[in-house]
């Protein structure tokens, strides 16, 4: 029998990612009540890392976070990019300066450390896990009605959706699907028990060459983030050409 939920709620957010966690959160201060749908049966913390620069600390910052995951992370000093061929450094670029008057930050935060803290700043009955959406319904007064797997619905006057790359709500508003960016990619995260000696000057440091690019950095006394890409060519093999990137200020 299809159970109703009759009550509703004022704003419904799909998916407890990063963005997910981050809007409920951004709420939450606001006071503003949000209910969070997950699919899983748990918070997914799979994925490894990811550079964070000053605007992403000052959205963490707003959130009120900020300095938990400063605590938890360490401030690169510099990023240096370098052929691979000939040994150049092609970029350099100073990280213990200033941007704007406020002193210019760089750190690789851990994917899973930076959900688990927006995860413990929302009340505990925000995020409602083994709720998977199958399809949603408008009604007369532009509320949606979102049926889950398990029978039941919900009442929603805003939908937001943050569920990723197959978006149920991304589909529902018709919105084209996701292209591909033209690269691969193979990421992971060194693990040192003992801890590692990156951690005494952190840098950023990238090597490139014929559209291979390989990085790391660390993340803490333990971690040092990796990455690895490259351009595939239309045949199935690797492209010849040769790039150097690193951001921009």
């Amino acid at each position: 029998m299809q159970q109703q939920e009759k009550s509703g709620e004022q704003i419904v957010i799909v998916g407890a990612g990063l963005a997910g966690l981050a809007v409920a959160l951004g709420l939450h201060r606001k006071g503003v009540r949000s209910v969070v749908l997950e699919s899983s049966p748990a918070l997914r913390a799979s994925g490894f890392a990811f550079g964070t620069w000053p605007n992403a600390f000052r959205a963490l910052d707003a959130l009120g976070v900020g300095d938990k995951i400063r605590d938890l992370h360490l401030q690169a000093q510099v990023l240096r990019v370098t052929s691979s061929s000939t040994g150049e450094v092609a970029r350099e670029l100073d990280f213990t300066g200033k941007q704007g008057g406020r002193p210019f930050e760089f750190r690789c935060v851990r994917r899973d450390v930076l959900l688990q803290v927006l995860e413990a700043e929302l009340p505990g009955d925000t995020i409602r896990y083994s709720s998977k959406i199958v399809s949603i319904d408008d009604e007369h007064d532009d509320a949606k009605i979102i049926h889950l797997a398990d029978g039941s619905t919900l009442r929603a006057k805003a939908l937001i959706g943050c569920d990723g790359i197959n978006s149920v709500v991304s589909r529902w508003l018709g919105l084209a699907k996701p292209s591909h960016s033209g690269r691969w990619a193979t990421r992971g995260l060194a693990h040192y028990p003992d801890g590692h000696a990156f951690q005494f000057q952190p840098k950023f440091l990238q090597f490139f060459g014929h559209g291979f690019r390989f990085g790391y950095v660390p993340c803490n006394a333990n971690d040092v983030y990796w990455f690895y890409t490259w351009p595939p060519s239309p045949h199935g093999g690797f492209s010849k050409y040769s790039s150097c990137i690193g951001p921009r200020r």
